[in-house]
């Protein structure tokens, strides 16, 4: 997290008429201080996955504000007027449409001429219970387990495929060249060292996870289609894509007959979600519960310091929870 910088006078000057106190949210400094005294490039990046991107492309070059902060579950998000305004002196804003309504509808009524939508920079998939047809009857349990925002039900948690968020990154850096084309060449550098780093997480994920004695994991919050689909696993959801939402009694029942079924030792849970139905269904099944982290913020709970360090603890509760050899 940067720490906070001084706020330019033009933009304390706005953020005073607007009645702000704190224009930062993670990361610190106003947005749209491109033109600022300190001539860096303004980024609003909407949750964690887009402001790690912009961070670690944009480093010495960019300041970085993320409209949700540490321990906020981004899909609860709602825009108060002063971020409206913020996220309209931006220089560039780096989004995922369908994930946060209140951040689609701020960022379409920004007026900002570099948007970058992460939904649009690799093919977003629609994805069930799940990670393939395993999870068919996953649909059929009632409310509180539907996955339906996106276009036609596309699944928006895409960072957590390392080989899609490296595409996104991709992106993200060419975005910034744009921008920014003084320092296109330190953009492009940084952006190929992250991509390096992410396809070397994916060969982690991939030899880490081939030979598992089980290839069914239960977890509260359907966030894990993408990982689930890129390393041959299967998700299955205490709820949908809403980790606070109930699942019905139909459901639980159905996930304690899979987990004997399936071989199952772990229920997951996330950080910025209450754990209390996993917590649930593992004494009702004998089951452990251990942290799998959709990594949609980081807070002093998190098991890592970044999105690569809190990847490779979800690597190794996974390895620990299938079996792997």
């Amino acid at each position: 997290m940067n720490v906070r910088r001084l706020i330019p006078t033009a933009a304390l000057a706005g953020a005073v008429a607007l009645g702000a106190t704190a224009l930062t949210a993670c990361s610190g400094a106003a947005a749209g201080t491109g033109g600022g005294k300190d001539g860096k490039v303004g980024v609003t990046a909407s949750f964690y996955p887009m402001q790690f991107l912009a961070e670690q492309i944009g480093k010495d070059h960019v300041k970085v504000d993320s409209l949700t902060k540490p321990g906020v579950e981004p899909h609860d998000l709602e825009i108060s007027p002063k971020q409206t305004a913020q996220l309209g002196e931006a220089d560039v804003v780096v989004y995922l449409k369908s994930l946060q309504p209140a951040v689609d509808k701020a960022v379409a009524q920004s007026g900002v001429k570099n948007i970058v939508d992460a939904a649009t920079l690799t093919a977003l998939e629609v994805h069930g219970s799940s990670g393939h047809d395993h999870g068919a009857e996953g649909h059929a349990e009632g409310e509180g387990h539907d996955h339906s925002h996106g276009e036609a039900g596309q699944d928006p948690h895409v960072w957590l495929d390392p080989a899609k968020y490296a595409e996104i990154a991709k992106g993200v850096g060419a975005a910034l060249e744009k921008a920014d084309p003084d320092h296109a060449a330190d953009y492009r550098k940084n952006t190929d060292e992250l991509v390096g780093k992410l396809t070397a997480l994916d060969t982690e994920f991939k030899d880490g996870l081939r030979n598992t004695s089980s290839k069914t994991f239960i977890t509260t919050h359907s966030a894990f289609g993408y990982l689930a689909e890129r390393y041959g696993l299967d998700q299955e959801a205490i709820s949908g894509v809403d980790p606070e939402s109930e699942p019905s009694p139909a459901r639980m029942k159905e996930l304690q007959g899979l987990a004997k079924q399936e071989n199952v030792s772990t229920v997951f849970f996330e950080t910025l979600a209450s754990d209390k139905t996993a917590r649930t269904l593992a004494a009702d099944t004998g089951l452990r519960t251990d942290v799998l982290d959709p990594l949609e913020g980081i807070t002093d709970k998190s098991q890592g310091a970044d999105y690569l360090e809190v990847m490779r603890s979800n690597l190794k509760n996974l390895q620990k929870a299938l079996g792997a050899k």
